[in-house]
């Protein structure tokens, strides 16, 4: 019920009505931002990810967790809060070997599974919507020693804007595909504040980008976070 409540829902119903799902080819890149071709691609999830076990929190219609299985032969699973998103995601991308799609919250996800991964993700997900207390330290039990997390959130700087002085969330909005917003609550660290709750997981912090589109973005526009199981 919580789910169908939920902006995201909404967002997944006008996306569907907009396009029924049908089987795609999954795309050749991965995307971290909303500008296709900027920043890096898969890479920073590892040199070599052929038959590597990987975990997207937050798959939404499951063209990444597509990409990482086909074109790397990883072993990929995406999890979505959103029912609606996951029957996108397995219209769209269920034919690919190696790519599982299943409904549910990031959190319980990790504190329910027993599996372990060599690389977790989340592109716009779950990581800056949950609580980051809970979710970093339950991701880092469900890391492999040496493991990889990478997240892309908004930019804590873009529009001007400026990052949380504390450790609150604080609302921001969704923007559906109509075009209307909905208001949500989002954590919008800088990397400083990213890597101290990191640190506290046994997570250290291998590289922070700020990414924006050169012609079209005053301000960045994404902060691309990777971490390190220690």
């Amino acid at each position: 019920m919580l789910a169908q409540t939920s902006p995201w829902y909404a967002h997944a119903a006008q996306r569907i009505a907009a396009a029924p799902a049908h089987a795609l080819t999954a795309p050749a890149r991965m995307e971290w931002s909303a500008h296709p071709g900027l920043g890096p691609g898969a890479q920073i999830l590892g040199p070599d990810l052929r038959r590597k076990r990987i975990l997207e929190l937050g798959c939404g219609p499951g063209h990444n967790v597509a990409h990482l299985a086909k074109n790397h032969q990883a072993r990929v699973s995406g999890v979505d809060l959103v029912g609606l998103q996951i029957r996108r995601a397995r219209s769209h991308h269920g034919h690919i070997d190696s790519a599982t799609f299943t409904v549910g919250h990031a959190l319980h996800h990790l504190q329910a599974t027993s599996q372990t991964f060599d690389a977790i993700y989340s592109v716009f997900g779950a990581v800056g919507l949950v609580a980051p207390e809970l979710l970093l330290a339950a991701i880092s039990r469900r890391l492999r020693p040496g493991g990889v997390l990478a997240f892309s959130v908004p930019h804590p700087a873009r529009a001007g804007r400026h990052p949380s002085a504390d450790d609150r969330p604080r609302e921001d909005y969704v923007t559906m595909p109509d075009h209307t917003r909905l208001p949500i609550a989002r954590w919008e660290f800088d990397a400083r504040r990213w890597n101290a709750h990191l640190a506290r997981t046994g997570l250290r912090i291998t590289s922070a980008l700020e990414l924006r589109h050169p012609r079209l973005d005053r301000w960045p526009t994404t902060l691309l976070i990777t971490a390190r199981k220690r």
